[in-house]
């Protein structure tokens, strides 16, 4: 049963128009398949569906040449990236569905398991609820949500050997095991193909009957790894002439708020900081990307190979981290195992009620992992700067953008301030250095509360 193809070119033959693909990957473009991707944009198939988290940039050529069909993904679209897919929803030339990730990954595990659908509280009380059936179990309310089966699967690893076994390398098996099983037809790219009996059982991450191929990589994973448009860091907003916290000032901040023990998850932006400011705490940082245990962002994406957080960016493995898929991550999410979730913000509003995927005039979004994670039942952490690149409030009576989670934010943390949520509202906990609450509050476009401000940050 050898399952080698002599090249990708190989491996796609059969592929034809109307096909249904899975392209794995995280983040921009961690665990992209390049080379399977390389070989689509050389077959003339057309009218295609893709399944994907956010789909790499390799992918954007086949895009744009008008094969593409719909989308089922969790990203649309990316901060600080445009592309063509854009125009191409925004006119209706393209379809798409967007997914929560955890919601995504559960589905294609469903359809690889022989299910024909899930139950999830992801979701409720946003727009990605709408028309979707409700059932409650245990007086808890649960989206139905259908399974997915796909014909192909396109997934990358480090190695495998010629019956299909895989080893994948640090955090690199994210969503490919759960979009190898939903496949009719996964394959696999990987660094070396060794011969059957060279993997150690206890390293085969995904046994061979779920891959029906395999080939040599060919191409190098070049694509970019981060959006273009990335805010530095050290540089402060100001407000009435004076400086409020910088973005690491703001994490940093957040991190002494951290209970102790705890497991964090932290998302994208400004959140990733604060592994920088935990190293010596008994606190644990879990990534939805499928790793628990790391600590500091290092700018050499060599050092660690296959060792980054749920932004795709590098970090570094900490004493007894782990790494598992997606599916088991969410596991630990939905299970309430998590006890703070980290997440940046468009807005929050006074009833602590989140926004943080989409814009008006965006076609789409970006849910990613955020909906399961203010649905996990664990603290909420919201870390945003207090008012926008163009002065626009981020604090707000009412949520204008698609919600993400009602009522769901406990604590807010920006270059101004630190707000918490006592007796449905948010009221401010304590203010920046050079700050007073008053001033905070002329920034923040919500009603004072009557418990106006509280000295101290303090912890959870």
């Amino acid at each position: 049963m050898d399952k080698v193809y002599e090249s990708p070119a190989a491996a796609l033959a059969d592929l034809d128009d109307g096909a249904s693909i899975a392209v794995s990957g995280f983040g921009q473009s961690a665990g992209a398949p390049v080379s399977l991707l390389a070989a689509l944009r050389e077959r003339s198939s057309r009218e295609l569906c893709l399944v994907a988290n956010g789909l790499p940039p390799g992918a954007d050529p086949i895009v744009e040449g008008g094969r593409v069909r719909h989308l089922i993904v969790s990203f649309t679209a990316r901060s600080g990236r445009s592309s063509a897919t854009d125009q191409l929803l925004s006119t209706g030339a393209m379809t798409f569905e967007l997914v929560p990730q955890g919601t995504l990954v559960e589905r294609l595990r469903a359809g690889g398991a022989g299910l024909g659908a899930i139950f999830t509280p992801t979701g409720l009380n946003t727009p990605i609820a709408e028309g979707k059936e409700v059932r409650c179990f245990d007086g808890k309310p649960y989206l139905l949500e259908p399974a997915i089966r796909v014909d192909y699967a396109f997934i990358t690893a480090h190695r495998a050997d010629r019956l299909g076994n895989v080893e994948f390398r640090g955090a690199n098996r994210h969503l490919a095991p759960s979009f190898a099983k939903a496949a009719r037809v996964a394959i696999v790219e990987v660094d070396e193909i060794v011969e059957a009996g060279e993997l150690p059982p206890e390293r085969i991450d995904l046994p061979g009957i779920f891959v029906a191929r395999v080939v040599r990589k060919t191409v190098a994973n070049t694509l970019p790894k981060y959006g273009l448009h990335r805010r530095p860091a050290d540089i402060a907003r100001e407000y009435n002439g004076k400086p409020g916290r910088t973005r690491l000032q703001i994490a940093e901040q957040a991190a002494d708020l951290l209970p102790e023990p705890s497991y964090v998850n932290l998302g994208l932006g400004i959140p990733s900081h604060l592994s920088s400011f935990v190293e010596d705490r008994d606190i644990i940082l879990q990534g939805e990307n499928g790793i628990l245990g790391y600590g500091e962002i290092v700018d050499d994406d060599e050092l660690y190979p296959d060792v980054f957080n749920a932004s795709g960016v590098s970090v570094t493995p900490r004493p007894g981290i782990s790494y598992f898929d997606s599916v088991t991550s969410f596991e630990m999410i939905r299970s309430g195992r998590v006890d703070v979730v980290v997440l940046g913000a468009y807005q929050v509003d006074a009833e602590g009620s989140v926004a943080n995927w989409a814009v008006p005039g965006m076609t789409g979004g970006g849910i990613g992992g955020a909906m399961d994670l203010v649905a996990s039942g664990g603290t909420v952490m919201v870390l945003m700067e207090h008012r926008g690149s163009n002065g626009e409030p981020k604090l707000v009576q009412r949520c204008a953008f698609p919600l993400t989670g009602k009522a769901c934010v406990d604590i807010v943390v920006t270059d101004l301030a630190v707000f918490r949520r006592r007796d449905g509202v948010l009221a401010i906990d304590s203010v920046a250095p050079g700050f007073t609450a008053e001033e905070v509050w002329a920034l923040t476009e919500m009603d004072v509360p009557a418990a106006g401000v509280r000295n101290g940050a303090g912890g959870m």
